[in-house]
């Protein structure tokens, strides 16, 4: 009898997952959907799923949409909503397989040092390299991805110095002290080049209102990759959940796995910070709400942070472009309105069950 028990749990978590992704599947289409229409300029419903399907091989169907608008669908909006659900997935996944790698609920993509290099790459870039706008090639997104790389590359073999590079605890905190180095790095940087203040803070932030193509071209193979790479170990998270010993003791090198699902959380991450900035609380939110109401289980909570991670920067990106427009507000800022909220929820909901 007790030996059934986990297939029945497994077969549960199968069965809930495959309900939520009709729910998830549904968000990130209304999302983008919202994402879509809401602008300056009216674009009606009828005439943009006229145009979508114009755009399908062997149809030819008349959208009514001017150049103008045609231009403002496909080259602003769209690739705009694609790349905010690309960087939100990503975020979200690499937030839950930190969260299950490390046993640790409220860890975030940005835990081993990720954040503070890219910090430092994009401070470098923009401080000696003026005026890139007129570039060809931005170097900003690629010294932003490198230092990311960086950051925890350093973290690892700061971790192996220390003679445990397999234990969660000692990347953490070889984590926290690499970015302690590398954040007062940044500010050296900074100090030195005070007129690039403004332009950092704005990327530390995050944004979305420049992108393009290019952009979603740059970082779809990596997140494609490291999604997939995090999906395959979604089984041996669940098994990690029991702690290094226990996961060692049936055959699972707990080392190899860290590392791996490391090495692809953070190439994700990587790439999505390099196009978007810094933009925080969305791999602590969207998998801690999964994880709230559907249980602990990394088959169930990878893939739906993937979908609701995309569902909820778009309507973020979304909240950042309409709220102040023609303004825009940073998709920081609106990450970590809903962010604080959502700690305090966290915090009640501990104190109550201790």
């Amino acid at each position: 009898m007790e030996s059934n028990r986990p297939r029945a749990r497994e077969l549960q978590a199968t069965r809930v997952g495959a309900r939520m992704m009709i729910v998830v599947l549904a968000a990130v289409l209304g999302s983008a959907l919202l994402g879509i229409l809401v602008g300056a300029v009216d674009l009606s419903i009828g005439a943009i799923f006229a145009e979508l399907a114009d755009r399908v091989p062997g149809i030819d169907v008349d959208s009514g949409l001017s150049a103008r608008d045609t231009a403002i669908l496909w080259e602003l909006r769209v690739p705009r909503v694609v790349l905010a659900g690309l960087v939100g997935g990503m975020l979200a996944m690499a937030g839950a397989a930190f969260q299950g790698v490390f046993r640790n609920p409220l860890a975030d993509p940005y835990l081993l040092g990720v954040a503070a290099g890219a910090g430092l790459g994009a401070t470098l870039a923009i401080a000696y390299f003026p005026g890139q706008s007129e570039w060809p090639v931005s170097p900003l997104p690629l010294a932003a991805f490198a230092g990311a790389v960086l950051g925890v590359a350093v973290t690892y073999v700061l971790g192996r110095s220390a003679g445990r590079p397999h234990a969660a605890a000692t990347l953490i905190l070889a984590g926290v002290a690499v970015a302690a180095f590398l954040t007062a790095s940044q500010t050296f940087v900074q100090q030195q080049h005070s007129e690039t203040f403004r332009e950092v803070y704005a990327w530390i932030l995050g944004a979305l209102g420049t992108v393009g193509w290019r952009e979603v071209s740059l970082i779809m193979p990596y997140v494609v990759l490291s999604g997939i790479a995090l999906i395959f170990y979604r089984r041996l998270l669940d098994v990690m959940g029991v702690g290094d010993e226990e996961a060692d003791s049936v055959g699972i090198s707990s080392a190899r796995v860290r590392l791996a699902v490391v090495a692809a959380a953070t190439l994700g991450t990587a790439a999505a910070v390099a196009v978007s900035g810094l933009i925080g609380f969305v791999g602590i939110i969207v998998p801690h709400a999964i994880r709230l109401v559907l249980g602990s289980s990394y088959r169930v909570i990878l893939p739906l942070s993937l979908g609701f991670g995309a569902a909820f920067l778009i309507l973020a990106d979304l909240i950042a472009r309409s709220v102040l427009a023609p303004a825009e507000i940073p998709i920081g800022v609106v990450t970590a309105f809903f962010g604080a909220p959502f700690f305090l929820l966290v915090l009640s909901r501990s104190r109550r069950v201790a």
